[in-house]
């Protein structure tokens, strides 16, 4: 890869805590805990992207909101670790980077499929067999589920006397309500 060398350790030219494996095609991200002269190891993978997007996790969760980030404008959508020891902080590093390799895959996939001709686009092959994912578009489908899971409920109306003489019960607070 351009811009990595001997010289700079492997380390790669654009993202913070990234650097590349000697003899290999494998992307390693490690960081430095804050005033201590110890490193948590944040793992292996596959791209440098999501080397990145693990030292971002880690990052946030030792330095906090003002440090450097590799990827800005996703810091708010990257998980937290449960607690600052090094051992939840790798799982939450490997589970942004986890998901951020399998976003990729799918992308690349939906572009893969978007490519093909219409003839090899469709649904049902020789055998019956209904692709399920293409026809209900899943990676977005189970994206928008998790989105809608961060929702809150909406807020209790306060009792109107108003509403009540005109017989308004509350409609669906009963939804809310359920144990």
């Amino acid at each position: 890869m351009p811009g990595t060398s001997k010289e700079n350790g492997g380390r790669h030219p654009l993202y913070k805590g990234v650097r590349q494996r000697r003899n290999s095609d494998k992307w390693v991200s490690e960081i430095r805990e804050p005033r201590k002269p110890n490193r948590i190891w944040l793992g292996t993978f596959s791209t440098p992207e999501m080397a990145a997007i693990a030292y971002d996790v880690a990052a946030l969760a030792l330095k906090g909101t003002q440090t450097e980030l590799n990827f800005p404008n996703s810091a708010s959508s990257l998980p937290v670790p449960a607690s600052m020891s090094p051992g939840d902080i790798q799982a939450a590093a490997a589970s942004a980077a986890a998901a951020f390799g399998a976003a990729r895959d799918a992308i690349v996939r939906t572009n893969n499929t978007n490519a093909s001709s219409s003839v090899e686009r469709s649904n049902v092959n020789t055998n019956g067999y209904m692709d399920e994912d293409l026809i209900f578009d899943m990676p977005n489908v189970l994206m928008n589920m998790a989105e809608g899971m961060l929702l809150s409920p909406p807020r209790q109306s306060i009792f109107d006397a108003a509403s009540d003489a005109d017989g308004y019960t509350g409609g669906d607070d009963y939804l809310w309500n359920f144990p």
